[in-house]
């Protein structure tokens, strides 16, 4: 199975991981070479395993690689399903989340922002799960003015209204009131001014 073979939903993990090695010498042998990637990857086997990621997802990457004179540009998108709570309503959320991708490997690195190529393969199987990680959320909002839920009776605000009062928040000075000493020692006595008893 080449890289540029279309690997469909529900085929083996490990074999649709093994298209995201490509011979970098082969491509880099004819500057101008092409090669197409259009797969779909399990997220267990591109090492996903948080909870935003369940093991039955499937990843779609469609990449185009391109070699030039001294390295390989890799662009596309990649889509992940991920899965969390709203963090103001707690509610469900199931989702998909695209990474853009414009990458450049060089055999030697003359930019600062290209990766190595390290021997003759280009395992793209780690640019794949880092940009999953990074773009899919860790605290999403269901919305953007997600209203979130009453802190006295907890109903969504999203969807009901409520006659609740909140709670009053302490001031800065409550706070302070709380670090005096409410029943502060007396001074002790300077030993010069007790009187000689004997």
């Amino acid at each position: 199975m080449t890289a540029g073979d279309r690997s469909a939903p529900g085929s083996s993990g490990r074999v649709a991981a093994r298209a995201l090695l490509v011979n970098a010498s082969e491509l880099l042998r004819r500057p101008g070479s092409e090669r197409e990637i259009d797969l779909h990857i399990g997220t267990e086997a591109l090492g996903l395993t948080d909870t935003r990621f369940r093991p039955d997802d499937e990843v779609q990457i469609r990449l185009h690689l391109e070699s030039l004179n001294d390295g390989i540009v890799v662009a596309g998108t990649i889509d992940v399903p991920w899965h969390g709570s709203c963090r103001r309503c707690l509610k469900p959320l199931e989702k998909a989340a695209r990474s853009e991708v414009d990458e450049l490997y060089q055999t030697v690195v003359t930019n600062p922002d290209a990766f190595e190529i390290v021997g003759d393969q280009l395992d793209l199987t780690s640019m794949v799960r880092e940009l999953c990680l990074l773009d899919a959320p860790e605290a999403p909002l269901c919305r953007p003015d997600c209203q979130g839920l009453c802190p006295v009776c907890g109903i969504d605000l999203n969807d009901a209204t409520c006659t609740c009062e909140a709670p009053a928040q302490p001031s800065v000075w409550d706070v302070l009131d709380q670090l005096k000493v409410s029943d502060p020692q007396p001074p002790m006595a300077d030993p010069a001014d007790r009187s000689d008893t004997n």
